[in-house]
């Protein structure tokens, strides 16, 4: 049995920086979200020893934005439309095969 109350979590950032910096509320991170809790939902994946669909605020990798990680493994995306959403919640969060194409290079900060 799995010791954790999830077996995944997956955070979007929704942070929005002032004066026109770079982050993920521009990229339209809030929609990524909502989307991937609903898919997660309808694929009821939701709840104990499923997948938890976070909010984070800054997650410092502003550059590579709009972002997403997934815990326990600690890998970070990049994603630009409601299909990228769907290939992480089918390949990763179901399947638990990383998504290559959309991995964050790993040097890419704030």
């Amino acid at each position: 049995m799995n010791p954790s109350y999830y077996e995944r979590h997956i955070f979007f950032c929704l942070n929005e920086r002032d004066a026109g910096e770079a982050s993920c509320a521009r990229h339209d991170a809030q929609r990524a979200f909502d989307h991937c809790k609903s898919r997660v939902k309808s694929a009821k994946l939701n709840g104990p020893g499923g997948v938890r669909v976070n909010k984070a605020g800054c997650l410092d990798r502003c550059a590579g934005g709009p972002v997403a990680v997934v815990y326990p493994e600690a890998v970070w995306y990049h994603y630009l439309d409601r299909s990228d959403v769907d290939e992480i919640v089918d390949e990763h969060l179901v399947g638990g095969r990383v998504v290559e194409r959309l991995l964050l290079a790993p040097d890419i900060g704030r």
